[in-house]
């Protein structure tokens, strides 16, 4: 058998299925602020990056790009018996989604991307951070994490819990996650996208700034751009009301709309 990446599945068992990826160095926890509330009308599953969580780390060897990481999410979802499902990610989560429905249109019925990009700037930044990690471990990461994520003044007690997430990660998949960033280049698939498509994006996001965000909606044909105030790179965890009525607005609600 296959060996899967982890997740939880929430919801109806019937009711069409929602994946949810997340970002680097956070685990399906991210998505604690929505997937109660996504599980009411979606069967919705949340998984683990390759060396978060509860993945293992050699599920993505080293030399991997987004297509395995693709792929990954199609076994999980072809294990659950998923031929096709709406999709929503969170950066590297939000990436792997761009990449499924450029690649995969018939399986992707909706994609929402949260903070996420087509490209992560240039690869030496991600290639240092590869061998910082690989070194000295997730710790100094992890510490500095807070600055990278979230706004200034922004405190929670879901903070500590995702720093947390962060340090317990595997440095060899964290390393070869930084490197499929590295790599990570969708500007020119953008094109092919025919889902219907939401782009989320924080007005404070220091990682993937609002330029990525829009050159992600003018490159997917007629995706919808919603742009959230006092909100960084975790921008579900800062204003999570504002990011599950934009993903609402956006799937629907079966029985009452469409996906």
């Amino acid at each position: 058998m296959t060996p899967l990446l982890h997740h939880r599945a929430e919801g109806p068992a019937g009711a069409p299925v929602l994946i949810l990826g997340p970002s680097l160095g956070t685990s399906l926890t991210v998505w604690e602020p929505q997937a109660p509330a996504l599980a009411r009308w979606f069967r919705v599953v949340r998984w683990d990056l390759p060396g978060h969580g509860r993945s293992s780390a050699a599920l993505l060897p080293a030399g991997s790009t987004v297509a395995g990481l693709g792929r990954l999410v199609l076994d999980l979802a072809d294990s659950l018996g998923a031929e096709t499902f709406a999709y929503a990610g969170i950066s590297l989560g939000g990436a792997v989604g761009t990449w499924l429905a450029a690649h995969r249109p018939r399986r992707v019925t909706s994609l929402a991307l949260v903070c996420s990009s087509a490209h992560f700037g240039g690869p030496g930044p991600w290639r240092e951070r590869a061998e910082k990690v690989r070194a000295e471990g997730a710790g100094p990461l992890a510490a500095t994490a807070p600055a990278r994520w979230f706004t200034p003044d922004f405190a929670a007690e879901a903070v500590a819990a995702l720093v947390a997430d962060h340090r317990s990660v595997d440095p060899e998949g964290y390393a070869v996650c930084c490197e499929v960033l590295a790599a990570l280049d969708l500007r020119d698939e953008l094109a092919r996208i025919g889902a219907p498509t939401l782009v989320v994006a924080g007005r404070d996001d220091l990682a993937t700034p609002l330029a990525h965000a829009r050159e992600l909606a003018d490159g997917i044909h007629e995706a919808r751009l919603v742009e959230l105030p006092r909100a960084a790179h975790l921008a579900g965890v800062e204003q999570p009301r504002a990011v599950l009525d934009a993903l609402l607005s956006h799937l629907g609600r079966p029985g009452h709309g469409t996906v």
